[in-house]
């Protein structure tokens, strides 16, 4: 499906929306995509570039709490343990 932006529009078959559904990208990551493939398309390049950037650290923090509770999630269920028999 096209979109009707045509600043969201590569030279392919389908638009952005198509590409981030593809990969099954999360909100932060589509809309990473998103700004930078549009970047230069419209008046401000830099304010996509920096809007980019936010989602970026976005899901950088994002990332960081998911580990974070894996982390724990793992050791209060005893983390390793060792066989001494």
């Amino acid at each position: 499906m096209r979109g009707t932006k045509t600043y969201y529009e590569g030279s392919g078959e389908g638009d952005v929306i198509d590409l981030i559904k593809d990969y099954e990208l999360n909100f932060n990551r589509g809309n990473i995509l998103k700004y930078i493939i549009r970047a230069g398309k419209k008046e401000d390049e830099l304010q996509d570039l920096l809007k980019a950037k936010d989602y970026i650290e976005r899901e950088i923090e994002h990332y960081r709490e998911v580990r974070r509770k894996a982390c724990e999630t793992f050791f209060e269920a005893g983390g390793w343990t060792t066989n001494t028999t």
